[in-house]
């Protein structure tokens, strides 16, 4: 690789541009979340539990919408990123124009399936009350027709990430995430219907594209529609088709509990169990924060520059680390009184013995982000998707077992029993299959082991005073172990920032 070329993918992989990265994408996924925070009580009064149980279901859906792209809106990112980081760059734009094409199709398809099979799909399979049933199957079937939109931004977001425009792009994404929650809220003072409440998300999706769109065109003019080349789209289909049974996968064993629970038991139960549960993974901002940051740089990075590489990897899983262990330090002991002050006691009573146990997993789940990334960047998806099968075997039929006999709360552990061995498997594996990480994984241990001891001491303990004390010895053991395995020049960045600080405050 030339010199120039060689200083230019060192440069995206990076300390300062990942610390930018992670910020704006930090900023654009946090500001609106809180937001959230604070609308949920307000939807929940005026959508009622079971519509409210509705409403999270449908949310889910939207989440699964991300595997019709058969995996190739995250291969996209990779293969354009590895494009950029060999200097292919009209290569990389004849690659988008292809990608884009064929996600049009494959979802409009898949979205007109999903649209004809709503009403069998509600009847089948979730206890929805009778006077609910016609309402929420054309909610639904707004969704269903909405899925080629949210396929399309996931690549058109893919694309910024590849060329790195963090900024511009969260510049787009605070005022619409805002609107993503605030806007249901709104259509309810005029219409009280889950079908309005579909629109506005929507109208949302349809926005982000058209920006994500705008933005593009800076570095893909058209789009790469007028030079599409079909046949780059060859590699992508090969990692593609692991990416997306890990992403399936994935979406899978996120959201099939919460059907599982609406076969089994009841709508109320269901709310009860996936408001704590969409409250803890809003902790994901942290891990896809770093992540979408590492991933063109690694991909960038990880043939010419292995030391840097693994450098990345271990200030990402740091930063995850030390960013996600406090809110579960403090949503462990917290869960009832936090449930009580947000949405009632209600909630706080049917919900809390829940959260506490989903507080303990999500640290595992939001670690586990880092090592997943590398062995998508290096082109291993297929070993995440395995990992992701073999977990959805075992949890899944134990998570259906443990609802007769500890009702929701059987649920919540198996998920975070599956965010433990998922979070270990994929370390395991990245140490494996790229050499130069090994040390890093290993390291990363010391951390881990007292952090996972001390949170699940935390879950069955009551009060206040001690679980406070184990927090904080669990933080500071935690903390001491980071900073030791923290690379030279990240602990002189850090102490001269604090300095810095310091003399600006004196």
């Amino acid at each position: 690789m030339a010199e120039a070329q060689l200083s230019e993918t060192a440069e995206r992989a990076g300390g300062k541009r990942l610390v930018s990265g992670i910020l704006w994408n930090g900023l654009g996924r946090g500001l609106p979340l809180l937001l959230a925070l604070v609308i949920t009580p307000f939807l929940v009064s005026a959508l009622g539990v079971e519509r409210w149980g509705l409403f999270t279901l449908a949310l889910a859906l939207i989440g699964i919408f991300g595997v019709f792209d058969l995996g190739l809106g995250m291969a996209l990112t990779r293969g354009v990123s590895e494009k950029l980081g060999s200097g292919a760059v009209e290569e990389a734009r004849a690659m988008i124009g292809a990608t884009l094409l064929a996600l049009l199709g494959v979802s409009c398809v898949m979205s007109a399936a999903l649209f004809l099979t709503v009403p069998w799909l509600l009847s089948k399979f979730l206890n929805v009350p009778e006077g609910l049933q016609q309402e929420a199957i054309t909610a639904f079937k707004l969704l269903a027709a909405g899925a080629p939109l949210v396929v399309l931004n996931a690549a058109l977001w893919g694309v910024l990430s590849a060329w790195q425009r963090f900024r511009l792009a969260n510049l787009v994404n605070i005022p619409l995430n805002t609107f993503y929650y605030l806007g249901p809220l709104l259509v309810l003072f005029f219409w009280n219907s889950l079908i309005g409440v579909m629109l506005a998300v929507l109208l949302v999706r349809l926005l982000s594209g058209i920006a994500y769109a705008i933005i593009a065109q800076r570095d893909v003019p058209g789009l790469g529609l007028r030079d599409a080349r079909f046949a780059l789209m060859r590699p992508l289909l090969r990692q593609g088709i692991w990416m997306s049974l890990s992403g399936a996968l994935t979406q899978f064993l996120l959201y099939a509990d919460r059907f599982i629970i609406g076969a089994m038991l009841t709508l109320s139960a269901v709310a009860f169990y996936a408001t704590p549960l969409d409250l803890i993974i809003r902790l994901w901002i942290v891990p896809v924060a770093v992540t979408q940051t590492m991933l063109p740089a690694i991909a960038s990075s990880f043939r010419e520059l292995p030391q840097n590489t693994a450098l990345l990897v271990k200030r990402g899983a740091l930063i995850v680390m030390l960013l996600s262990l406090p809110a579960s330090l403090i949503l462990i002991p917290g869960a009832e009184l936090f449930l009580r002050l947000w949405l009632g006691e209600a909630f706080a009573a049917g919900g809390g013995p829940v959260l506490r146990i989903l507080a303990f997993g999500i640290f595992f789940s939001c670690l586990a982000f880092v090592p997943g990334v590398l062995l998508e960047a290096i082109g291993r998806p297929d070993v995440t998707a395995k990992i992701s099968l073999a977990l959805a075997l075992i949890f899944l039929p134990l998570s259906a077992a443990l609802l007769p006999w500890l009702g929701i709360e059987g649920a919540a552990m198996a998920w975070a029993a599956r965010c433990v061995l998922d979070c270990l498997g994929r370390c395991w594996a990245a140490a494996r299959l790229y050499p130069a990480a090994r040390e890093t994984m290993r390291d990363l241990l010391w951390p881990i082991l007292p952090a996972g001891l001390g949170l699940a001491l935390l879950v069955p303990m009551g009060g206040w005073l001690w679980p406070a004390l184990l927090a904080a010895l669990v933080f500071g053991l935690v903390f001491t172990a980071g900073w030791s395995i923290a690379a030279p020049q990240d602990k002189s960045s850090a102490l001269a920032l604090i300095r810095g600080k310091g003399r600006r405050s004196a």
